[in-house]
């Protein structure tokens, strides 16, 4: 087995497989679900809208692929109802976990708390198994000491992964700000994780946010509970390295 196919190996069930376009399709979610199964294993989830959850939940019946809506997203705005009401919305479709986006412009902008109620308000509606993971923007926020003031009170509210980006904006993930995040979490009483999200498209790119994860933890430690990558076409690196082929099946 040569270094690409021992590190796609890896790679595969720690994959959020992604589909959060301006115009996704019940056949787009339909294809995607189907993706997520290949003759080399699972991805960890797949991730949609809310109002196409249920689609997923359907077609993923049974493979124990788990399913994540995005809740407040991608705007990020302090406000508690939005994001309470895509979280019921991914819950009543059968979703298992919410990606929520943490108030980033209010923190920018001195606001001290507000996410962690937002977060909090968004774990209180949650059933205990379901898993949260918050959006922290971390390309946006840039500034490392709001990163961990971002990184504090979600953890604080109940988050089980800290995710760097929505995707959607001009700055995503970094090696800098995840190495930082991983640093946070080691730190922590419990178990968190952190999703990298955001621009990660190919095996290398993949293998240095691992290679970090790695380094602070332990490479035994990682696993689908401790680190997430939120990607779509870094599957097909995956199915390449592993065979050279794009064919899932």
């Amino acid at each position: 087995m040569t270094n690409d196919q021992t590190l796609a190996r890896r790679v595969l069930p720690l994959i959020d497989l992604t589909l959060l376009g301006d115009e996704d399709s019940v056949s787009d979610v339909e294809a995607l679900c189907d993706s997520a199964t290949t003759r080399f294993g699972s991805v960890a989830a797949v991730c949609v809208w809310p109002e196409l959850i249920n689609v997923a939940s359907r077609r993923l019946s049974g493979t124990g692929i788990r399913i994540a809506g995005v809740a407040n997203f991608p705007e990020g705005k302090n406000d508690s109802s939005r994001a309470l009401s895509d979280t019921a919305a991914i819950l009543e479709s059968g979703g298992n976990e919410v990606d929520v986006v943490f108030p980033w412009r209010a923190l920018r902008d001195g606001q001290i708390g507000v996410g962690a109620t937002l977060v909090q308000h968004v774990r209180d509606a949650l059933p205990d198994q379901t898993v949260l993971k918050v959006i922290l923007e971390t390309g946006e926020l840039q500034d490392p000491s709001l990163i961990h003031q971002a990184a504090i009170e979600s953890i604080a509210a109940g988050a089980d992964f800290l995710k760097t980006s929505t995707g959607k904006t001009a700055h995503s993930a970094t090696p800098e700000a995840v190495r930082q995040l991983f640093e946070i979490v080691a730190q922590e009483p419990r178990q968190v994780g952190v999703k990298v999200s955001g621009g990660v498209r190919t095996l290398e790119q993949a293998n240095t946010y691992l290679s970090i994860a790695d380094e602070i933890l332990g490479e035994p430690h990682i696993s689908p509970e401790i680190l997430r990558f939120g990607a779509s076409s870094l599957l097909d690196a995956v199915l390449v390295a592993l065979d050279g082929s794009l064919d899932p099946g």
